[in-house]
């Protein structure tokens, strides 16, 4: 079964910088989409960052393109969403996905993998 861990959240002021990390076990190496979603309390997910890989194509929302990036560290079954220049808007509860076969997919319905998020706050 596939296991997503996500870590990396936390306060951090308007122009900040963070780095989230996903931890992902459970599967036999393919082709895999993996992607970055946000909530807002009382707002809609929403789709942030997505990459395929193993050739690691990357698509981003428009809120986010220039200041967040997302990667991967193939030896530690690891993906990563650097984000920078933080907005308070940026605040949310932030989800890692996953799913076998290529997506490139910022639409929540296209996973089937979840991970139970991390909290990342932006102040102003």
């Amino acid at each position: 079964q596939v296991q997503l861990v996500e870590s990396g959240g936390g306060s951090v002021q308007a122009g900040g910088s963070l780095r989230l990390s996903c931890a992902t076990s459970g599967y036999t190496r393919g082709t895999t989409s993996m992607a970055w979603f946000r909530q807002a309390p009382g707002k809609e997910r929403e789709g942030v960052a997505t990459m395929s890989t193993p050739v690691g194509h990357t698509y981003y929302a428009d809120s986010v393109k220039g200041r967040f990036a997302i990667s991967q560290d193939n030896a530690k079954n690891t993906v990563y969403l650097q984000m920078n220049s933080l907005k308070p808007e940026d605040s949310a509860v932030y989800y890692c996905a996953a799913r076998l076969g290529v997506a490139w997919s910022l639409q929540e319905i296209d996973y089937n993998y979840w991970g139970q998020g991390t909290q990342v706050t932006v102040s102003s």
